[in-house]
Order: C-alpha cells, then sequence, then structure tokens
C-alpha cells in the first residue's frame, strides 16, 4: 500500500512537468489571442533554403497576407555554380497555415530541380505539407523530407 501510494504521489508530481515539457516542444497553438504574435513571426521575408544548392547562397520566400486573411507563400533559392549545378533551383508558391509559433502548414507546390538527382529533372510536390522547429533551431524544416523521385533526403529550411 504504501509503495502504491508513493507511485501514484510521483506520477502526480511529474505529469505537470511531462505536460509543460510536451506544451514547449510543440509550441503554443495558434488561437485567436495569440495569432497577431505569431503573424508578426511568420510574415514577411525569410531564408530559403535546400542543402543541395548552397549555404552560402540563400534563397527568400515572402509570406505575405491577403486581404481575405489568407497567408501566402511564394519563393525560390536558385543556384549560382559555375558548373554542372548551373540550373539547380527550389522554388515553392503556395498558401501557409499557423498551427503554431513552431509549426507551419503549407498547402501548394514544392518545385526541385538538382543536377544528380531525377536525372536533372524538375521534381514536383503538389499537396498540404508541413513545416517544423524542433529543439530549438531557427527555422521551420520540411517534415516531408523524403524526395518522392529519388528517395534521398531533401532538407527544406525557411528560417526566421
Amino acid at each position: 500500500m504504501k509503495r502504491a501510494t508513493i507511485a501514484l504521489l510521483a506520477i502526480l508530481l511529474l505529469l505537470p512537468m511531462a505536460a509543460s515539457a510536451q506544451k514547449s516542444s510543440s509550441g503554443k497553438p495558434a488561437t485567436p489571442k495569440n495569432i497577431k504574435a505569431l503573424e508578426r513571426k511568420v510574415l514577411g521575408k525569410h531564408f530559403l533554403t535546400l542543402q543541395w544548392i548552397s549555404w552560402e547562397y540563400l534563397g527568400t520566400v515572402k509570406i505575405t497576407k491577403a486581404s481575405d486573411g489568407t497567408l501566402r507563400c511564394k519563393g525560390e533559392q536558385l543556384s549560382r555554380g559555375d558548373d554542372s549545378h548551373i540550373g539547380d533551383y527550389l522554388k515553392i508558391d503556395g498558401t501557409m497555415r499557423i498551427i503554431s509559433a513552431l509549426e507551419l502548414e503549407f498547402t501548394g507546390t514544392i518545385r526541385t530541380k538538382i543536377w544528380h538527382i531525377n536525372n536533372g529533372n524538375e521534381v514536383v510536390r503538389e499537396g498540404t505539407f508541413t513545416f517544423l522547429s524542433t529543439q530549438g533551431r531557427r527555422y521551420w524544416r520540411l517534415q516531408q523530407k523524403k524526395n518522392p523521385a529519388d528517395g534521398c533526403i531533401d532538407y527544406i529550411d525557411i528560417s526566421f
């Protein structure tokens, strides 16, 4: 009986800590109360990168709010190489929905063309995708990382 009481007490004491740890790792959900603050973080111009292109020449993405309240997202990263990398690109175009400070939902088209993936042909992804910031990182990363044409992993990041 004494062990059961101690175990129950330990669970009750640890439960609030586990709940707060879970909340901090997923971010506070977007609510009417905090949406303006979240929009300030999301709206505007951000760096956009795909690791295959360059860490030196960053692309940009612009997230704007349309008159109907929709968040539009459009941007690109273009290669600047002087060899076989010329013509590589990442292009993103669609809408964004704020799930939390750490999670964005993108609906639209992501186009990539990398010289050594899919025989250098464009890869098009259409649909709804998740961008997530984890482990205190200063960017949201596409969670559907597997390239549908090649099976390699694409790290598509939007910095904040």
